[in-house]
């Protein structure tokens, strides 16, 4: 193939640039990979800004309000302080005690930061610190994820992961500048876990055990994911016993990490005495004792030196191991020292477990079962390299391989599941699919690299062979079609991964950059419109209510109106007391009288709603309100979902339900709508949210009196009056 002098220019100049630094072949490209690491590394960052640069430096979505406030406490008052801190503004009237009740490692990670920053005299504010958090280590990521694919395979995929988890959506969608969630950190020390463990088993070196063990603390401090770590990294070693794979490398491997990270992980006040005594954490254990076993029975089988004996030993040994393992875990789990796997454990293993059984679970949009959409938004082409990837690693089987086989395949599974696992598949998806890019892009540049040998083959004597002259000409005439074959698939493979680099950039400008506390739509000529109510009606709050005051509202917003609104809550996101959320939602599912009482006996001073029906917005209480009905029905059987449906449909309109057009919800969020026109053409009261007229229009309060609408009524706020005089 002829190249033009435009094409010959720039490699020529970048070859004469390595030729004048005179450098070695191995220094050469030892330079490059540094610098394709260094622009991927700021790629990650960059890619991140998106929400930065066209909204402003803000914190995003629900949960990361939480952290925003709890990392203020900790930088003004000190770790103590925070460790000890007793909430009084949330879950009134019975408060919550922070250090024992979160994962503080994203927290403390951000303060250390912000230390480090003053103390090098960059003064930053702390908000600044947590918005770009999550990029920071997202950029760290890709680092790992480049020494994870050099560990399994070999350099060039190690690049190659680095560049596709630096852009893939699925990291993303919880890793964008302002998402200063427990993901933001977690996923890297997830991944670092991982590398460090599998770099441990295939050295056996004490010292990267240990440091497995510590990446695994970390991972302990910032997530409740680690369960998935403390599961996995078991069923992997069994593998490897039940396929004859056992070694010292893994008894050293696996006793380090398990006994050092359970010690450290019980440092967490959160977790405890759970990791010895929790049913999510005996699999690993289990897996500790089998290892005693097995280095047990090598001994045994060195001492007595007679297969025979050692096979009679052995099967006594076995069924008595596996006998006394059963008792001891039917006895730790009758008596109560053992408890029982967590709803959400359950959920993952059976996906109607949660409908079923803990409606506050299956109310989380995250915890629903992920669409193939879903899959191709956030993959693209990893979706189709993934099973190419697990050929290959099934072509070279060995420890590493078989360890990222089966963190790809479990993660995929749950992450079916559950879309918020997306999330973790991640990480396997894109290491498995540089396998399969870097394999495949290496095999087809040795078919255009070959070059074809002489046309004729001279035998011994002197003569020419014709048989083998002739064999030897069609190979030759084969080389030209399996070169431009391979070029052809070598621009094809390029293709393919530059279409997934245009996805990766639009789904994250689009998607994934924007911020739920500030809503943005495009306008009827195409002008970009933003509704910042949530701000507004929290800064309404700060400035107009007694800041004793207490407000209930649904569960989704109690960490915004803490942390913005400095108010106290009756029920927030975390969502540790199903009980008390049930009663906020049997107060938002009767009738008015009804729930007046019920809030008397919360204290309740003001009443939030957030409402869709002017602006469109789907994600509005409306629509939420069939959970508030499930999760108050579950506690209360008073309220029963049915009263709320008619012929098991949800209407709002005036087919609805009598309960449901008189309910404290309905009347809250639907109060003065009927007055107001919302769209050219169709009648006052149109829901544009649900495309239909309300069916109750004339809305009248009794207990309640409005207080606060914002300007695009997404939020309205309602003040309980005082009980009337008795007198």
């Amino acid at each position: 193939m002829s190249q033009s002098a435009g094409d010959l220019i720039p490699a020529s100049g970048f070859s004469s640039l390595l030729k004048s630094l005179k450098l070695k072949t191995k220094q050469q490209e030892l330079l490059i990979r540094v610098a394709i690491l260094c622009l991927v590394y700021v790629l990650a960052f960059i890619s991140r800004l998106f929400s930065v640069l066209r909204y402003e430096s803000m914190i995003h979505e629900f949960d990361p309000y939480f952290n925003y406030r709890v990392t203020q406490f900790l930088i003004r008052n000190g770790f103590y302080e925070f460790w000890n801190w007793f909430d009084s503004e949330s879950w009134y009237p019975l408060g919550r005690i922070i250090g024992g009740t979160l994962y503080p490692g994203l927290m403390v990670t951000a303060a250390l930061i912000y230390w480090l920053l003053r103390f090098l005299r960059f003064f930053v504010h702390i908000r600044e610190v947590c918005v770009l958090t999550a990029p920071f280590f997202a950029a760290n990521t890709t680092l790992v994820a480049y020494f994870f694919g050099k560990e399994l395979w070999d350099s060039g995929a190690g690049l190659v992961a680095a560049a596709l988890i630096a852009i893939c959506p699925g990291y993303i969608s919880r890793s964008v500048a302002g998402s200063y969630d427990n993901e933001g950190v977690a996923i890297f020390a997830l991944l670092l876990t991982f590398y460090l463990f599998v770099k441990a088993v295939n050295t056996g070196s004490l010292a990267w055990s240990l440091a497995s063990a510590f990446g695994y603390f970390y991972m302990v401090s910032a997530w409740g994911g680690y369960v998935f770590i403390i599961n996995l990294v078991p069923l992997y070693v069994l593998v490897l016993l039940i396929t004859g794979r056992y070694s010292m490398k893994l008894y050293v491997a696996y006793n380090c990490m398990y006994v050092l990270g359970m010690l450290l992980a019980m440092q967490i006040r959160f977790v405890g005495f759970q990791h010895v005594q929790s049913g999510e954490h005996m699999a690993a254990m289990g897996v500790f004792f089998l290892m005693q076993v097995f280095y047990f029975l090598d001994w045994v089988k060195y001492l007595l030196n007679d297969p025979k004996k050692f096979h009679t030993f052995l099967r006594i040994g076995v069924t008595t191991a596996v006998a006394l393992g059963s008792v001891a875990l039917g006895v730790g789990t009758a008596s109560g020292y053992i408890s029982p796997w967590t709803g959400r454990f359950y959920s993952l293993l059976d996906p109607t477990y949660a409908k079923d059984h803990i409606p506050i679970i299956a109310s989380v949009s995250e915890h629903q079962p992920t669409a193939w959409s879903s899959f191709m938004f956030d993959y693209h082409i990893l979706l189709f390299l993934f099973p190419a990837g697990l050929y290959f690693c099934f072509k070279r089987l060995s420890d590493a391989t078989i360890f990222i086989v089966l963190y790809g395949l479990t993660s995929m599974y749950f992450a079916g599941v559950m879309v918020r696992l997306i999330l973790v598949a991640t990480p396997a998806v894109c290491l498995i699919s540089a396998i399969a890019v870097s394999a495949t892009i290496k095999n087809l540049c040795q078919l255009v690299r070959v070059k074809s040998k002489p046309a004729s083959v001279v035998t011994a004597k002197g003569t020419t062979n014709t048989k083998a002259s002739s064999k030897q000409g069609s190979l030759e005439t084969s080389f030209p079609i399996q070169r431009n074959g391979a070029a052809a698939l070598l621009f094809g493979a390029f293709y393919l991964l530059s279409r997934y680099a245009i996805h990766c950039t639009w789904v994250t400008s689009e998607a994934y950059s924007s911020p739920s506390i500030v809503l943005a739509a495009r306008g009827a000529h195409g002008n970009r419109v933003i509704f910042d109510d949530y701000r507004e009606a929290y800064f309404w709050l700060q400035q107009n209510t007694p800041p004793d005051a207490k407000v209930m509202s649904w569960w989704d917003y109690g960490y915004q109106i803490t942390a913005m609104g400095n108010r106290t809550v009756i029920v927030d996101n975390n969502t540790w007391n199903n009980t008390h959320i049930a009663t906020v939602g049997r107060a938002m599912a009767s009738y008015e009288d009804e729930a007046y009482d019920i809030m008397r006996s919360l204290d309740v001073d003001y009443v939030l709603v957030v409402f869709g029906g002017v602006t469109g917005y789907s994600s509005d209480d409306i629509n939420k309100f069939l959970w508030m009905v499930r999760i108050g029905g579950g506690v209360f059987p008073v309220i029963k979902e049915p009263d709320y449906l008619v012929n098991g449909d949800y209407r709002v309109d005036k087919g609805a339900a009598p309960k449901m057009l008189n309910c404290l919800m309905y009347k809250l969020c639907y109060y003065r709508f009927g007055e107001l026109t919302t769209e050219y053409g169709k009648p006052p009261g149109y829901d544009r949210a649900r495309g239909v007229e309300i069916g109750n229009k004339d809305i009248k309060l009794d207990h309640l009196e409005e207080a606060f609408t914002t300007s695009n009524w997404i939020v309205r706020i309602y003040k309980v009056k005082p009980p009337n005089n008795r007198w």
